[in-house]
């Protein structure tokens, strides 16, 4: 007799079946709906971000860049913070070359004067300091131009904490380089200008001799420590041919001194084109110039072009991550020894 197979379940199979299996009953004290899986995380990126703008204007002492950053700032509604570490304190404002009223031109300036003269404002307080002064002139709607020669400072701002400034603000750098030699050459008809304007006995009113110290905040301006030596013959009545010698060796050491420091500081921002695509600025033209010439060097090779650049930036035709147009930095010129020696050190 043939056998007939079915892989399907008798009926009464699967009811017995399905009663011996215990159904899976949350208490009644849970909801289910809290145990349902999230909704997917959505990832913004940081460059989907609405950013502010910043310009950031840099070079060796004396090569114009506050002109520069007022220059841009009457050209584009901006206001000015400074990032120059010895101007951030108060007091002696021939020696460290404060702007005056009329260089400011009516353009707001921040973090000028704002500290104790023996106060200690570190790379991090300038970078707290700065970051809120920025995002007040954003909030009324102007551009912050961070100005200055302390490029340690300008470091710390841009990619310090984690690069919080650069998630805030997209940034156009602007390097106003002038020839050594020609720079340096200005250097010292610049001491002599700042002589005439006061800076002996400003720094002279200012002189301690219980101070030993030159270290620390204001005191480290080019010209105090320089001085030392003469204002103490000051102080002990010693005879007027002896302070004169002292005075003119004083004077002659400023020179050297700030040459070496533009020599620091330009090697400081040779490294840093290579890390934030800087437009460099070529200014030596106006800077081998006098009088009205000088000024019309400036506005076309300096003004000019820089307002060209940040235009370009303000609308948006370029970003930061653009391959810089600016000029190739030429070699530097052959240096005395001292000054080769400097320049391997940070500023």
């Amino acid at each position: 007799m043939a056998t007939s197979l079915s892989l399907a379940p008798k009926p009464a199979a699967v009811a017995v079946a399905a009663a011996a299996i215990p159904r899976l009953v949350p208490p009644p004290s849970i909801d289910m709906s809290a145990l349902s899986p999230p909704p997917p995380l959505v990832s913004v990126s940081r460059s989907m971000v609405a950013k502010h703008k910043a310009v950031v204007v840099m070079g060796a002492t004396g090569t114009g860049k506050t002109r520069l950053a007022v220059d841009l700032a009457l050209q584009f509604g901006g206001e000015v913070i400074n990032a120059d570490k010895l101007q951030l304190h108060r007091g002696l404002d021939v020696a460290t070359n404060k702007a005056t009223a009329d260089e400011r031109a009516g353009v707001p300036h921040h973090l000028i004067g704002v500290a104790h003269p023996d106060e200690e404002f570190t790379a991090a307080d300038f970078r707290r300091a700065a970051s809120r002064a920025a995002a007040a002139v954003a909030a009324r709607g102007a551009l912050p131009i961070i100005a200055g020669g302390s490029n340690s400072y300008i470091e710390e701002l841009v990619d310090g904490d984690r690069r919080a400034f650069r998630d805030r603000y997209d940034c156009c750098f602007l390097w106003v380089d002038v020839q050594l030699p020609v720079l340096h050459g200005f250097v010292g008809r610049r001491v002599d200008d700042m002589c005439g304007r006061g800076m002996v006995a400003e720094i002279e009113a200012a002189f301690d001799p219980d101070r030993t110290d030159y270290s620390r905040g204001v005191w480290r301006a080019i010209g105090v420590p320089e001085l030392d030596a003469y204002l103490r013959s000051c102080a002990a009545a010693g005879g007027e041919e002896e302070r004169a010698r002292l005075l003119a060796n004083a004077i002659e050491d400023i020179k050297a001194n700030t040459r070496r420091l533009s020599c620091r500081q330009r090697a400081k921002i040779v490294r840093l084109d290579r890390l934030w695509r800087i437009r460099r600025v070529d200014a030596t033209e106006a800077f081998r110039r006098r009088g009205g010439a000088a000024n019309e060097a400036w506005e076309r090779h300096v003004a000019a072009p820089s307002i060209d650049t940040v235009r370009s930036f303000l609308h948006g035709e370029f970003t930061t991550a653009d391959e810089t147009t600016a000029a190739p930095v030429p070699p530097p010129p052959l240096l005395p020894m001292f000054a080769l020696a400097a320049a391997g050190a940070g500023v």
